[in-house]
């Protein structure tokens, strides 16, 4: 498979430098609204960056227009085709195995209906993403829990025991994974579907991450893997070009899962705008050079994070991730007490560090036990900032730190 970044550095600035506080605290989304002015807000995922200049275009062109009607055509399935061809090497991605969903979360739900019923067990890998729990419960399934290891990857022992024990129906897979960074490797992979193909568990791949691994590190496909062909996939381009407000994903079948995709719900493939798909298509097609940019920008913000916690905090456990902006901090060092109660999936709440952290250092964070038990003592901290805001940030932490 080919590198999941150009060769050579793009020309043009880093997108992540291009924003002062100022302007980014004229934004209205969620990022910096949910707390008050005097937070520096490092938690949801969403970038501090101005949007791709294909995309912007193309946005502003369309409203001019009018342009404002319904969604058609296959544009947007071709587009990711040809990015997982081009930056993956994995050709894929078919046209007629494709379906639209209105973001990936829904996507990864909706795909899990298609092959669990009421009441079956779907396995997670936590800490993880905490819509997860949320969404599962709310699709009337039950969560089956097999933990990363201490190294944070895969631990295709307990994977196999809750496999076997439980016998569940499903298996969520969040790759790349969050709140890690970790990229699962070709082989990792391989033996995941293996035990997936033993136990007759259905693999739904939640790949929202995929185009933002950074330097050092591969993406591989799940449905490109030997064993993957029965499952599904689901992709958007809102991560990689900062698009959750233009909500728009596609649920890709392998080659032996095109049958269970056609069940799929109509209704399901209303949930795009016809912006959010344009703005998506125009990303993967034409926004290639900047997200060049800003993988540059993530690898540099991702060992400036590092240099600041080494100088200011440095009883924080930190591993650089593979993958993405969100950095998964261990807190337990700094002797900040219990942790306080959470359900698994509160992503707003602010317990333990990340109570603390918000309280003494005005920094937001995203709870650690959101992410389910093996959480609890760490935060997920969002470095898709400029430098200015990542180091203020820390310092803020340091200091609180020590007056505690």
């Amino acid at each position: 498979m080919t590198p999941d970044r150009a060769a050579a550095p793009p020309a043009g600035g880093d997108p992540l430098e291009e924003l002062g506080l100022d302007r980014l605290r004229t934004r209205t989304s969620a990022k910096w609204r949910a707390y008050p002015p005097d937070v520096l807000p490092l938690w949801v995922a969403e970038m501090d960056v101005s949007l791709a200049p294909p995309v912007r275009d193309a946005l502003l062109a369309a409203v001019r227009d009018g342009d404002t009607g319904y969604p058609h055509g296959t544009g947007y399935f071709q587009a990711l085709a040809d990015f997982a061809r081009d930056r993956w090497g994995w050709g894929g991605v078919s046209v007629d195995r494709c379906a639209f969903a209105a973001d990936v979360m829904v996507g990864a739900i909706e795909a899990l209906r298609l092959v669990t019923q009421p009441g079956d067990a779907v396995v997670i890998n936590p800490p993880v993403y905490p819509p997860f729990y949320a969404f599962l419960e709310h699709a009337g399934l039950r969560v089956a829990q097999a933990p990363l290891g201490p190294d944070g990857r895969l631990d295709l022992d307990i994977i196999a025991t809750v496999f076997r024990d439980i016998r569940p129906a499903a298996y969520l897979l969040c790759s790349p994974h969050n709140p890690t960074g970790t990229v699962h490797t070709a082989a990792e992979l391989e033996a995941l579907a293996a035990l997936a193909g033993r136990f007759g568990v259905r693999v739904v791949a939640d790949e929202a991450h995929a185009p933002l691994v950074l330097p050092g590190s591969r993406f591989v496909p799940y449905l490109s893997v030997p064993g993957g062909q029965d499952a599904l996939a689901v992709f958007s381009a809102a991560k990689g070009w900062n698009l959750p407000g233009l909500k728009a994903a596609v649920i890709v079948a392998g080659t032996d899962a095109a049958a269970t995709l056609a069940r799929l719900s109509e209704i399901v493939s209303h949930g795009p705008s016809h912006l959010g798909v344009l703005a998506h298509t125009v990303a993967l097609t034409e926004g290639r050079d900047w997200l060049d940019r800003l993988l540059i920008g993530l690898d540099r913000k991702r060992a400036l994070l590092g240099q600041l916690l080494a100088e200011h905090l440095p009883a924080v456990r930190y591993r650089p991730p593979e993958a993405s902006y969100l950095a998964w901090l261990d807190c337990r060092g700094l002797g900040l007490g219990e942790e306080e109660p959470v359900v698994p999936g509160e992503v707003t709440s602010t317990a333990g560090a990340a109570g603390f952290f918000l309280a003494a250092a005005r920094v937001g964070l995203s709870a650690g036990p959101a992410f389910g038990a093996p959480g609890a003592g760490h935060v997920r901290l969002n470095f898709a900032t400029s430098a200015q805001i990542l180091g203020e940030a820390i310092r803020r932490m340091a200091a609180a730190v020590a007056d505690r």
